[in-house]
């Protein structure tokens, strides 16, 4: 194992101890194994390299308070990569043995999580393609699910740190009834060519409007699109076209649990200037608090430029205190890992 500084660890890539891979072939899932090499051979005319058939998740397991060790809300990754393989002909990975990947790749790295206090976690990014041999457009006839774990650290150090926005009305992030709603590789690298020019012209993250009229907000390029009206209210955006987040999900619970009043509704772009709080929300952060956003000549403000607004900040802490088991998980959303550790 390398000597890691957890205080130093970043949301980057790194070799662990090995991850876990299961083939499905002729209607069935094998057993899985563990490869301690983070590289692995793929025919040439494999499908996914040819017709896309790829699809992944991204959640986390944390080190908790009392020592065990907990993955947040596995079973909506579950869902979502069944609802995502649905739509793109690859078979559905069963929630038993996703859960039982899950365990196992987790115990074998166990000594790669970050310690508790140190604000890290265990990420966990499960793979579902299509490795078959295909020419033809056609599915694959084998595929491939796999997990790997990497350990990151807190995001943002130091507190949550406000982000600047732009729309380009030249750009779409997915087509009306195409497969924004889904987590398929394809939509990202849809997404790199404005992402790039983003970064080169001093922003953050993009913000994409519907297709169709370029009038309601659908989400960031990353991240569901959040909103905290002037009258209190946590408002989302409502499309096809956007990948349903489990954080943000989880956010809007939580913001009943609070007595908020919670809208899931199309959000006309003209809407955010009344908008007290405006927040990115994902697994990697939970909530990334936007402090303007740029379309064309217009700018928009919304919460403070220094810092978090009171409301976002507020349902952040909730989630990371459920999530490091330092509040009762009155919904059910963690997930013990099986371990020694646990009690």
């Amino acid at each position: 194992m390398q000597n890691i500084d957890w205080d130093k660890l970043g949301f980057k890539y790194m070799d662990t101890r090995c991850h876990i891979r299961y083939t499905w072939r002729a209607g069935v899932w094998g057993k899985g194994e563990l490869y301690e090499s983070p590289e692995m051979g793929i025919h040439i005319a494999a499908g996914c390299l040819h017709y896309g058939q790829a699809a992944f998740e991204g959640l986390k397991a944390f080190r908790c308070r009392d020592g065990s060790v907990r993955i947040f809300r596995p079973q909506d990754n579950i869902g979502r990569m069944a609802m995502t393989a649905r739509r793109i002909c690859m078979p559905e990975v069963p929630e038993a043995l996703y859960l039982e990947a899950l365990d196992r790749v987790i115990q074998a790295n166990e000594d790669y999580i970050p310690p508790y206090g140190t604000g890290g976690s265990l990420y966990i990014r499960p793979l579902l393609i299509g490795s078959g041999l295909q020419i033809g457009i056609a599915p694959s006839p084998e595929y491939t699910f796999l997990i790997m774990v990497i350990p990151v650290g807190a995001y943002y150090k130091g507190g949550l740190k406000p982000v600047r926005a732009v729309v380009y009305d030249e750009y779409d992030r997915a087509a009306p009834q195409g497969v924004g709603h889904v987590k398929v590789a394809g939509n990202y690298a849809a997404s790199l060519y404005a992402h790039e020019k983003a970064k080169r012209e001093g922003f953050e993250v993009e913000l994409y409007l519907d297709a169709k009229e370029h009038r309601y907000v659908e989400e960031f390029a990353t991240s569901n699109f959040v909103g905290i009206t002037k009258q209190g209210v946590y408002v989302t955006p409502a499309s096809h076209s956007i990948l349903p987040s489990i954080t943000n999900l989880t956010l809007m619970q939580l913001a009943r649990d609070m007595g908020m009043e919670v809208e899931a509704r199309p959000v006309l772009f003209d809407e955010i200037e009344n908008m007290a709080e405006v927040g990115a929300c994902g697994t990697a952060v939970v909530v990334t608090p936007v402090h303007e956003i740029v379309r064309g000549e217009r700018v928009i403000t919304t919460g403070p430029s220094d810092g978090c607004g009171p409301v976002l900040q507020k349902l952040y802490d909730r989630v990371r205190a459920i999530q490091y088991g330092e509040a009762p998980d009155a919904h059910g959303w963690c997930h013990l890992v099986p371990g020694q550790w646990a009690h």
